[in-house]
């Protein structure tokens, strides 16, 4: 029989670990709705805890709780400062103008972190008939630019620039970036209002994402949760392998780190020019131009590699916890043989 591919196409492709099926099994549930699940409320005051937050939700997934945010911190018609190639700009089909009714305000984030200058320029613009600002996101790690963690300096002067304003920190790899700088999740995420973080990609469980805040702010995106249809029932069994992700499996994301840097040290020397204006490989992110995008994708299928683009001619790989040592060697072969 053939080998399975080496899926590199995103880490959101993991598979529950056995103790995770184990826990969903096992898990105490009872009706979310009625906030009576007992291991969605271990899993809130978890991943709250650990984010030096009040309190959590626990919800569907990373777009609803970024939608949520918008919606609880942003007014109607109300300006949303963002990195042009955040997810919430670029990678929720337009949701937040669906959703929340809001004007977001792109600024450049080639390399991943937004500038405190660009941050005060689009809250000044307010005073002359532009959109008052309301909100300033940022995401850590920056998927687009490859993965890269916020430096805590750069978090915090854009924190500043904000002033008053809430700051919420799409955090779906929070995780990736304490591994990768040592820099703990709460005291990232202590520069901002609001976080969220997903349990699906790197963690390895199933379904669902962790929004975390202020209590009021929390109370209020459950109301908005709801509005969504994402509030849930039984929960608990979802929620169970959220707990197992949270315990098991940060620590093993320096793992996928360390790969992620052999692919990259292999796509720049196939392709010297290929990561040019990108941030090094940091994390567990590989995004590079290659001269044929879709000749590369088609040669790498056809040797067992699967890969995928998030942006004209931007190839990406992501490596995961379903792709050891051995399938990484595969997917070097690959890229060394790429024409």
């Amino acid at each position: 029989m053939p080998a399975e591919p080496v899926d590199l196409r995103s880490d959101t492709v993991t598979q529950p670990t056995p103790e995770m099926r184990r826990a969903m099994a096992e898990a105490v549930v009872g009706d979310d709705g009625y906030g009576e699940d007992p291991t969605v409320i271990e899993l809130e005051e978890t991943y709250a805890a650990r984010v030096g937050k009040p309190a959590a939700l626990f919800v569907p997934s990373g777009t609803m709780a970024n939608q949520i945010a918008l919606r609880v911190l942003a007014p109607p018609g109300s300006g949303v400062v963002a990195g042009a190639h955040q997810h919430v700009v670029a990678y929720e089909h337009g949701a937040a103008a669906r959703n929340a009714a809001v004007q977001l305000v792109p600024v450049d984030d080639a390399r991943g972190a937004l500038s405190p200058a660009a941050v005060r320029a689009a809250v000044e613009a307010g005073r002359y008939h532009a959109a008052e600002v309301a909100l300033v996101c940022v995401e850590d790690t920056h998927m687009a630019a490859g993965g890269v963690p916020w430096a805590l300096d750069d978090l915090r002067a854009v924190a500043e620039a904000a002033g008053a304003l809430p700051v919420h920190l799409d955090g779906a790899r929070l995780f990736n970036a304490e591994v990768a700088t040592g820099v703990k999740a709460d005291e990232r995420a202590g520069l901002a209002t609001t976080v969220v973080s997903c349990l699906s990609k790197g963690l390895c469980a199933p379904v669902g994402s962790v929004l975390a805040g202020p209590a009021d702010v929390i109370g209020a995106a459950r109301f908005e949760r709801k509005r969504l249809g994402g509030a849930m029932r039984q929960a608990g069994v979802l929620a169970a392998a959220g707990l197992v992700a949270l315990r098991t499996m940060v620590d093993r994301l320096a793992d996928d780190h360390e790969r992620a840097r052999r692919l990259a040290d292999a796509v720049t020397e196939r392709w010297p020019d290929a990561r040019a204006g990108l941030a090094a490989a940091a994390t567990n992110m590989v995004v590079f131009r290659p001269p044929d995008p879709d000749g590369l994708l088609a040669h790498l299928r056809a040797h067992g590699v699967l890969a995928g683009t998030v942006g004209p001619g931007l190839v990406r790989f992501a490596t995961h916890h379903d792709v050891d040592d051995a399938g990484i060697e595969r997917a070097l072969a690959a890229v060394g043989s790429a024409p």
